[in-house]
């Protein structure tokens, strides 16, 4: 990539779990739930610095997009940006992390300084 980036991309996640339980008509979320959603994100910004693409397949849906500042591409593409080195997610530090579930879908957010090494240049980037 030419340019240096301001910032590398957005994640909405969904991810399908079990763990709702019904109580007077109206869906609860054990607290455990949530703690489980946010520990696989921080295991997922590792399995990137990591550059593990096949953990990674696992974990992305098929349907994914990935949002970059030079565009935005696929499930394929983006492992294959991460396997090649393109951009290297280098390492996220995660200041807060909060989770809306609906259903059997929740959407974690994330406040974080990544450090990411795009087109052979360190950049932080601040996402939130």
């Amino acid at each position: 990539m030419k340019a240096t980036l301001s910032g590398l991309f957005l994640i909405f996640a969904s991810i399908h779990f079990c763990a709702a339980q019904e109580q007077n008509g109206t869906s609860t979320v054990p607290a455990k739930a949530e703690q489980e959603i946010i520990d696989l994100s921080k295991a997922k910004w590792q399995w990137m610095a990591d550059k593990k693409v096949d953990t990674l397949n696992t974990l992305f849906d098929d349907k994914a997009v990935f949002v970059h500042m030079g565009g935005s591409w696929g499930k394929t593409q983006e492992l294959n940006t991460i396997k090649n080195g393109f951009i290297w997610y280098k390492k996220a530090a995660v200041y807060g992390a909060s989770v809306n579930i609906f259903g059997n879908m929740a959407i974690l957010l994330n406040d974080i300084d990544l450090l990411a090494v795009v087109g052979g240049n360190e950049v932080t980037n601040r996402l939130w």
